[in-house]
């Protein structure tokens, strides 16, 4: 998983865990992708500033995913549903105009999309 996108994960999954402010730098550095620097003027403070309070969100961030492993089961889970969707397009394929395989995958298929939708 590229390291900006990870960071944007762990920010949804223990962004409530950060201070206000390190919240909001880590957000606009990993979801807006601003720079340092207009980060730095947005908020106020310096560019060192910035980075700092970044580094500590990411600590916190990352230790508590050490901890609780939530964003990896979550990033799992969508990976099963990914591959029981392709699952169940296989057999559906496969069943070619069987009416009841169909209506079972058809099933199947709307109850992955739900699942992928609570996630």
């Amino acid at each position: 998983m590229a390291k900006d996108l990870r960071f944007a994960m762990l920010l949804d999954c223990y962004g409530e865990f950060l201070t206000p402010h390190q919240y909001r730098l880590t957000e606009l550095y990993y979801c807006a992708d601003l720079s340092l620097s207009e980060i730095a003027e947005i908020a106020g403070i310096t560019r060192q500033g910035v980075r700092d309070g970044i580094k500590r969100g990411e600590q916190v961030l990352l230790e508590m995913e050490e901890k609780l492993q939530f964003a990896a089961r979550l990033n799992a889970l969508r990976e099963n549903f990914a591959a029981i969707a392709a699952s169940l397009e296989t057999i559906s394929g496969a069943a070619g105009e069987n009416g009841a395989v169909q209506h079972a995958c058809h099933n199947a298929m709307e109850a992955v999309h739900q699942g992928l939708e609570l996630l």
